[in-house]
């Protein structure tokens, strides 16, 4: 049990972490590489550095920092979170509980080229199997992915719907599906469907008949968790107030989920200010 739980190990979680880890809130971070930020070969625009400095060093500095202060670094993934007045972060290896989550794994950048699918977005079209497997029961969908995050989904919609098949748009699965989900490794050409969705086409030529489908590609994103559990969203972007607060209690964003500037600046900034609001909202309850 912590205090915080911080989701993703960039400046804006590395950050956060900084600031309630200093205020003696007991602190966990969970991240699994270095994001974008890894990406980045020589930085020049950050303030400190007389000499340019590499994204993944950077990174390195953040957590190396952070341990220093006595952080928990937990290197994992994470597949879903659930909220009854605190929140469970469930990862591949283990299961967590915090009163607050500052979610901070970046931007989503992951959108497949599939005809047809921003088309049917909210009309068959799903990111969220938790919000949605209800208006599906019975029914025949599909769920978009390959890993343990398409796992996480197809499981969450087995006992709802009437069946589920994989679609891994031509990549080998990676994680352990049960005998009940169909594997389709096709790769996928268009949805198809008149007001909503109907089918999907195949490369090939053939179709599969399906009511949904749930797209669940690589690892789940900050934006992700937070559609899970109902927070607001606009696009790719959570949407939070001037405290880095969603629109659940004890649910903070920070950095590029949260849209604007894609810069180390802003999210060290939005780290710190989740901290801050994390803080307060913690000593309010206490009185």
């Amino acid at each position: 049990m912590a205090d915080v739980i911080i989701l993703g190990n960039g400046p804006a979680g590395i950050s956060a972490a900084a600031y309630t880890a200093r205020a003696g809130l007991e602190t966990m971070v969970i991240g699994r590489d270095s994001g974008a930020l890894s990406k980045a070969g020589e930085i020049e625009n950050y303030y400190g550095f007389p000499t340019p400095i590499s994204g993944e060093q950077l990174v390195h500095n953040g957590i190396d920092q952070a341990v220093r202060l006595g952080v928990s670094m937990i290197s994992d993934e994470v597949l879903g979170i659930t909220y009854d007045g605190e929140y469970t972060v469930e990862t591949k290896l283990e299961t967590y509980r915090a009163p607050c989550v500052i979610l901070a794994t970046g931007a989503s950048r992951k959108a497949p080229r599939i005809e047809g699918l921003s088309g049917f977005e909210g009309k068959g079209v799903s990111y969220c199997a938790v919000c949605d497997a209800f208006f599906y029961r019975g029914k025949s969908v599909a769920v978009l992915g390959s890993g343990d995050y398409a796992l996480h989904e197809a499981n969450e919609l087995l006992p709802v719907v009437g069946s589920v098949t994989l679609l891994t748009n031509g990549r080998e699965p990676s994680a352990q599906f049960p005998e009940q989900i169909r594997v389709n490794k096709k790769e996928i050409a268009a949805l198809r469907g008149d007001i909503v969705l109907e089918s999907v086409a195949f490369r090939d030529g053939s179709t599969q008949p399906i009511s949904g489908l749930f797209v669940a590609i690589g690892v789940a994103s900050s934006t992700d968790f937070a559609r899970t559990m109902g927070a607001e969203t606009d696009g790719n972007r959570i949407v939070v107030d001037d405290r880095m607060q969603t629109s659940i209690p004890g649910l903070y964003a920070a950095g590029d989920c949260t849209g604007g500037m894609f810069q180390i600046s802003k999210a060290v900034y939005d780290g710190a200010k989740s901290a801050t609001s994390v803080i307060q909202y913690l000593r309010s309850r206490k009185k």
